[in-house]
């Protein structure tokens, strides 16, 4: 009966994060109809609808919100629970799950990976990479414990501690009468070829630098777009282009004749932050992300923040 009602709630938390039944089947590794069916008895059982179906469209009622507040801090503490006493069976290591992108400062994520706690010496990190906006996803449903992203997408479910801000950067020729300011606005860089990051590597922030063009009335001479920063390498060969970027990515490309300067426009900072579930209160990672914390304040002291380590 235990598994069946965590059965239950998975199916719920699922639906309820991704509006969509099939598409919380594929999550669950189930038939869409399976999932309907675990809904159906789950809102027999309970005698109250959680969600509402419309021509495709799913919705929480109210009774189905408070359900699924609750099922999630249920179904976090019994996996916990279960990864706990297999550690503890074997006296086996204990792994947390951390993603990171790779546009952050790669400073932040040598140092989270140097923390060690005193209390859980044998805790492991396994670190994977991807856009910010897909981490904090995977954060909500449980696949990542913490994750390191810069502007992740507004959710209540979601707590962060913000550790840098930092302007974007322009990378261009050397050669380039740009290059000889020691920073730049976006007036300055009206009439110019933009390239620009794919908007599905975040998409916020690719649609707040369109904004602000738009409101500032700035036309680019035109925009192409990259996956990864290299690839705006050959782009700059010819003359009047500029790669808009974060430092990390602007660190990575401006060499062998190119340069970058720091984007001065208030409206247009990145925030650095650590984000994990508001409703996950693993001590493991409270103090995990304590201990970061402490060494990051400790040096930033020391006047270290600003050197870019390789991972």
């Amino acid at each position: 009966m235990a598994r069946n009602e965590l059965k239950y709630m998975e199916a719920a938390i699922a639906v309820a994060e991704e509006l969509s039944f099939s598409r919380a089947a594929k999550r669950l590794h189930l038939s869409q109809p399976a999932v309907t069916k675990h809904i159906a008895e789950l809102e027999e059982s309970l005698g109250v609808v959680l969600f509402v179906r419309d021509h495709h469209l799913v919705s929480l009622t109210d009774a189905g919100r408070a359900y699924v507040e609750e099922a999630r801090i249920a179904v976090l503490h019994a996996e916990r629970a279960v990864q706990a006493a297999r550690a503890a069976g074997r006296d086996a290591e204990m792994m947390l799950n951390v993603g990171r992108t790779p546009y952050a400062d790669p400073f932040f994520t040598s140092t989270i990976l140097a923390t060690r706690l005193p209390l859980y010496p044998r805790l492991r990190l396994n670190l994977s990479s991807g856009f910010s906006c897909d981490l904090a996803h995977e954060v909500l449903t449980g696949e990542l414990d913490l994750a390191l992203v810069i502007e992740p997408p507004d959710s209540g479910l979601l707590t962060g501690l913000k550790i840098d801000e930092s302007p974007f950067y322009v990378v261009m020729s050397e050669d380039d009468e740009l290059a000889n300011y020691p920073s730049l606005n976006l007036a300055q860089l009206a009439g110019k070829r933009w390239i620009l990051f794919q908007r599905q590597n975040h998409p916020p922030l690719y649609d707040l630098i369109q904004k602000l063009t738009n409101e500032l009335r700035i036309i680019p001479s035109g925009i192409q777009h990259f996956m990864v920063p290299e690839e705006a390498i050959p782009l700059l060969n010819e003359p009047g282009g500029l790669v808009i970027v974060g430092k990390s990515g602007a660190l990575r490309i401006a060499r062998a004749g190119l340069t970058m300067r720091p984007l001065d426009e208030a409206r247009l900072m990145m925030n650095t932050l650590l984000i994990s579930r508001a409703d996950n209160e693993s001590q493991v990672i409270s103090e995990l992300v304590r201990s970061f914390m402490r060494r990051m304040n400790h040096l930033k002291d020391e006047d270290q923040m600003s050197l870019p380590i390789p991972v």
